[in-house]
């Protein structure tokens, strides 16, 4: 990527900063033994506890009140999160159904890379059995990228499996 992008310094090459998983529950103001499950799930997929998030404001058409609970996510760093991009790239990915690769334009404009994935059992940790309801969740990719190209290109080297990915 030196060459590539011609940074100055080693400095500058673009790393992976953060992996933040997000699942939003939305029957959680009906039934709250879903939040406890998707709790549950997101920290046996993260590897690491999972935190629930509450609701920042009322509203009445979706019969939801401010401080309720209505979602978990996780921030993985470091070793936890090489840990799960690998686990990502290699078992869960492939396991969906027709995979022809992730949508590469999912850039924010800022170097960092956002992807939904449509439901929980593509990763081997959850158990089927066990599985109330299947959700998605959303993961959110941060780096020091300056621009989309240079994340793009640090996702790749990741082994990140694009869908127009000419190598």
């Amino acid at each position: 990527m030196m060459e590539q992008f011609q940074y100055g310094s080693i400095m500058e090459v673009p790393r992976l900063v953060k992996i933040c998983i997000n699942q939003g529950v939305g029957d959680a103001t009906q039934d709250k033994k879903l939040v406890d499950n998707a709790l549950e799930e997101v920290s046996t997929i993260a590897g690491q506890r999972a935190v629930p998030t509450k609701a920042r404001q009322s509203v009445s058409n979706f019969k939801l009140r401010e401080g309720m609970t209505i979602g978990v996510r996780v921030t993985l760093r470091d070793v936890r999160m090489y840990e799960f991009l690998d686990r990502l790239v290699s078992v869960a990915l492939p396991r969906v159904r027709d995979f022809r690769g992730v949508n590469d334009k999912s850039f924010d404009g800022r170097g960092n890379y956002s992807m939904g994935v449509t439901e929980q059992i593509i990763f081997p940790e959850i158990d089927l059995d066990k599985v109330n309801k299947i959700t998605g969740m959303d993961v959110t990719f941060v780096t020091t990228a300056k621009t989309d190209a240079e994340a793009l290109a640090l996702l790749k080297m990741m082994g990140m499996p694009f869908k127009n990915q000419r190598n």
